[in-house]
């Protein structure tokens, strides 16, 4: 039988060990590119709010048409899409707030 042993012993001495915590911050200067990065996204969420707008007014308008044209299947989705207008406009909106959340989520753990 094979002692176990040894090969533990192997291992451990081939992993390299850190003497203290790592520390990692983002860096804001690291890449060139960061500041127009930043505005390209900044003009993709001006744009989503913006589409969003669009759809709850033409979901408006088709749930409108549907009820008053007895039409339960398109009153349905007008409802629909005004739901996910008004969804994709909070995550749109709460895009910076979520991702710093979850980013200090994820240093406390």
């Amino acid at each position: 039988m094979i002692s176990v042993l040894p090969v533990t012993r192997l291992v451990a001495a081939a992993v390299p060990r850190a003497d203290g915590p790592v520390n990692v911050n983002p860096n804001d200067n690291g890449l060139p590119g960061i500041a127009a990065l930043r505005t390209i996204v900044g003009a993709v969420m001006t744009v989503g709010l913006i589409l969003s707008v669009l759809a709850l007014i033409v979901s408006a308008v088709v749930w409108g048409f549907g009820s008053n044209s007895s039409n339960p299947h398109l009153a349905s989705r007008g409802k629909t899409g005004v739901l996910v207008s008004c969804g994709a406009a909070v995550i749109c909106g709460a895009a910076v707030t979520l991702v710093n959340f979850f980013w200090h989520v994820g240093q406390s753990v």
